[in-house]
């Protein structure tokens, strides 16, 4: 059987080792071309997973002696904690014994490492995190959602390449429309970053540009991808996952608030499940960080066993369509053409 091996931090999150281990063997048991590498202290995932039933070629152990908390520092945790899961599982990455990493740990931890170990696709300047949300026509694409601060208009026009092929390849979405986070429609408006990156974007023929987007479109579905900086992006996505939890606690508490309204509830609860199940941002996995010379995904540090199934599902199909492939020619095709 050709597996695709996925690399998962046992150790990383709120919720681990139990959902990670669960998420693993609910993949594994759903899908019989997946191999996962569980990364962690031995003994505490050798009890996790005596609680369940899986092809045991489809799952394996790497022994890590180390965690790295959220709370540390994340150049001096990479540093410093050589056998933490999250270094080990990088170098099983960069070694080529697995061909995708998954963490719900440390952000900082991830990026510093994934940089540092893995390492960026020769041409590419900066690797955002490109996460996938739902909106009123389906998913979009926010790149950067929180890997870069500050950024310069090339990155931004990198960010807007590498979104378009994710976005195409893997959502499966012809010609997606490229869009730049603005405080107005109007071309003259927005911050020096942006003034400076509308016009290189709008020179891109091999994206579908539309010009801006206001943060209030985005849920709409206004653009399939939506290019900022991970200050700007980590803000959007951060009030946009706030928000979806408190309209959902509102609405539950409105139904149960009557028994008229519990009556109409319970006719409307399978419709009501279905919506909003799709906008679960956990239906659609991790964010993967887009230009790396191997696949390093980051799911919520919340991440359950769904998510992190999913995310592991995502894995399957970034290797299947050949992603890194993609980005790396169209990258140094790219560089050919300024040379």
């Amino acid at each position: 059987m050709d597996y695709t091996v996925v690399a998962l931090d046992a150790m990383g999150g709120d919720n681990a080792p139990s959902e990670m281990v669960k998420g693993a063997v609910d993949a594994v048991n759903a899908r019989n071309d997946i191999k996962v590498i569980l990364v962690g202290k031995e003994d505490i995932i050798n009890k996790e997973l005596s609680e369940y039933t899986y092809n045991k070629e489809q799952v394996q152990i790497k022994n890590a002696t180390e965690v790295i908390e959220t709370a540390e520092h994340p150049v001096a945790a990479i540093k410093r904690k050589k056998d933490s899961s999250m270094v080990v599982g990088l170098h099983l990455v960069k070694d080529g014994a697995a061909e995708a990493f998954v963490s719900a740990g440390n952000s900082g931890a991830l990026l510093t490492g994934g940089l540092g170990i893995v390492g960026r696709i020769r041409g590419i300047e900066r690797a955002p995190f490109g996460t996938l949300f739902p909106v009123k026509s389906g998913v979009a694409l926010l790149a950067d959602s929180g890997a870069n601060v500050d950024c310069r208009p090339s990155h931004l026009v990198q960010f807007a390449k590498m979104g378009s092929i994710y976005m195409e390849k893997v959502v499966g979405i012809k010609n997606p429309r490229v869009a730049i986070v603005n405080v107005g429609a109007e071309e003259e408006k927005g911050n020096a970053l942006v003034k400076e990156t509308m016009p290189l974007l709008k020179e891109c023929e091999d994206i579908n540009f539309i010009g801006s987007i206001e943060a209030r479109n985005i849920p709409n579905g206004d653009a399939d991808v939506i290019i900022c900086d991970g200050f700007v992006g980590n803000v959007i996505l951060k009030l946009y996952e706030g928000l979806a939890s408190t309209l959902v606690s509102v609405i539950k508490g409105g139904l149960m608030s009557t028994l008229k309204s519990k009556i109409g509830a319970a006719l409307a609860l399978p419709a009501l499940k279905k919506t909003l199940k799709a906008f679960d941002a956990s239906e659609y996995g991790g964010a993967p960080l887009l230009g790396l010379k191997g696949l390093v995904v980051k799911t919520h540090g919340s991440a359950k066993a769904g998510e992190v199934r999913n995310t592991i599902f995502q894995c399957v199909t970034f290797k299947e369509q050949r992603i890194n492939e993609l980005i790396r020619d169209y990258i140094v095709i790219d560089k050919k053409k300024e040379d």
